[in-house]
């Protein structure tokens, strides 16, 4: 719990604790998109932010 964080983003310097951290913040940079709707066009960097994005599609309101 040292707050250290050794994993930098070479686009943009922002830093990460954990390696997947910084893998998934790249993405950003690279343009990818690897997680796509099934239920529109759309895609997304990561997998939370598709399922938040179903939720447009199924109405499910978890709050």
């Amino acid at each position: 719990h040292t707050g250290e964080k050794p994993f930098a983003c070479g686009h943009c310097g922002r830093r990460f604790i954990h390696k997947n951290s910084l893998v998934r913040h790249q993405r950003v940079h690279m343009g990818e998109h690897p997680f796509p709707c099934n239920s529109c066009p759309k895609a997304f960097g990561d997998e939370q932010t598709l399922t938040r994005h179903q939720r447009v599609h199924t109405g499910e309101r978890p709050f």
